[in-house]
């Protein structure tokens, strides 16, 4: 199983997912035009990913800005690790918030209402 890797754009974050090691980053803005067509490369990699032996998975999500549509992205991408936490899987999955950015700091709250599996809301300092 291969490392997926998508570039930042203005539009769009970056993303990595690293099997081997067993992370997923998202980082950046997520405002692409089509959200489903975008994140449909690390969703596919989920369902393999999660076909393999069982192991510590840890997700950092870095969002600075996502539209309605990249949220509804998100939360499927959640709902998948879900399962995987449910199997038995170790998911640690960190939601990163600006100090001063109340919405993604309430975002990180509303995943975490939403889902069982563990999410570390976890504030970043302002430069």
């Amino acid at each position: 199983m291969d490392v997926i890797t998508i570039a930042a754009s203005p539009k769009t974050p970056y993303i990595c997912a690293d099997p081997i090691k067993g992370q997923i980053e998202i980082k950046g803005r997520s405002i692409p035009e089509n959200s489903i067509e975008f994140y449909r490369p690390l969703v596919e990699w989920l369902e393999q990913y999660s076909g393999q032996e069982m192991k510590t998975t840890q997700v950092k999500i870095q969002l600075e800005y996502f539209n309605t549509s990249s949220s509804k992205c998100v939360l499927d991408i959640f709902k998948r690790l879900e399962v995987m936490y449910r199997k038995g899987w170790n998911i640690e999955i960190y939601w990163y918030y600006d100090e001063d950015d109340e919405d993604m700091y309430e975002s990180g709250v509303d995943y975490q209402s939403i889902l069982t599996c563990p999410i570390s809301l976890v504030e970043v300092k302002s430069m």
